[in-house]
């Protein structure tokens, strides 16, 4: 089984720009200790580790740390898309065999259009180039653009975050929705089951979840979703064992094979045998 989506982060290398003291729970350091007790409880061997700061500065980190812990099996790091240098940054980036995917942060970009029009051609191409996955931290809002932008790059793997954080404590389905299943009809985009939970009310029950994991389920199929805890974010909505644990209540009505490519097959297949991390 794979954890698709955790992070590591040190709160004094100060390029955490969104994690300040208002967040409690997770602004203190987190490394591969902490997380170690969480993947031997529920039997994962292996972790996706996604960047939570926008430089490459944070990609070298994660890059290290993943080298020295032995459950990381892919990093999904971070450059500057827009730059002149960075088809170079990611050729050198992707030397590093961990590394397996990028991720611009679109959700804090002011342009909910930035997918669609900004000028970052050549370093998705190089992306492709390298076999790297597009990570796509949207909102609902983004939907639009990210749809636009994939069938311009109709060869490039993506996956879409935490289900494009649905507004689930307001309760909304649509835009998100109708949005999410325009994204589904192309067979090159995959979805996370991951950071959910910090999109309901402190509250959240598993009826108010279902809606939004069922529509997922049936319109990407459980060979285009991928499960990841959200950790340490998941801390700020209850917790890796309670997702962990609401997520198999979740996925229950799977058979064994299909509950299997969501918990850990999915995240092999697209992220680590095209940069033949298998190990």
């Amino acid at each position: 089984m794979i954890d698709a989506h955790q992070h590591f982060w040190r709160v004094d290398r100060g390029d955490y720009g969104w994690l300040t003291p208002a967040l409690g729970p997770i602004h203190r350091d987190f490394d591969p200790r902490d997380l170690q007790p969480f993947l031997a409880r529920h039997g994962i061997g292996r972790t996706i580790l996604v960047q939570a700061a926008p430089t490459v500065a944070e990609t070298e980190f994660m890059l290290a740390a993943a080298a020295d812990a032995g459950m990381v099996a892919g990093v999904v790091g971070w450059v500057d898309f827009e730059s002149d240098d960075a088809p170079g940054q990611i050729e050198r980036l992707a030397r590093h065999d961990l590394l397996v995917g990028l991720r611009p942060m679109v959700h804090d970009i002011p342009d909910d259009e930035w997918l669609a029009r900004a000028p970052i051609d050549r370093a998705v191409d190089a992306m492709k180039a390298h076999g790297l996955v597009f990570d796509a931290l949207v909102k609902p809002q983004h939907l639009a653009a990210l749809l636009r932008f994939a069938e311009r790059h109709r060869d490039l793997a993506i996956v879409i975050d935490h289900l494009a954080k649905p507004p689930i404590a307001a309760r909304g389905l649509d835009p998100w929705r109708s949005g999410m299943s325009a994204l589904a009809g192309h067979a090159h985009i995959a979805c996370k089951l991951s950071g959910m939970v910090t999109e309901a009310s402190a509250d959240w029950t598993l009826d108010d979840l279902r809606p939004y994991v069922d529509h997922a389920m049936t319109i990407f199929g459980a060979e285009r979703m991928l499960w990841g805890s959200d950790w340490p974010v998941v801390d700020l909505a209850g917790g890796y064992d309670r997702w962990r644990e609401a997520s198999l209540a979740l996925l229950a009505g799977l058979d064994v094979e299909a509950r299997a490519n969501v918990l850990g097959r999915n995240a092999e297949r697209i992220y680590l045998s095209k940069r033949g991390r298998r190990a």
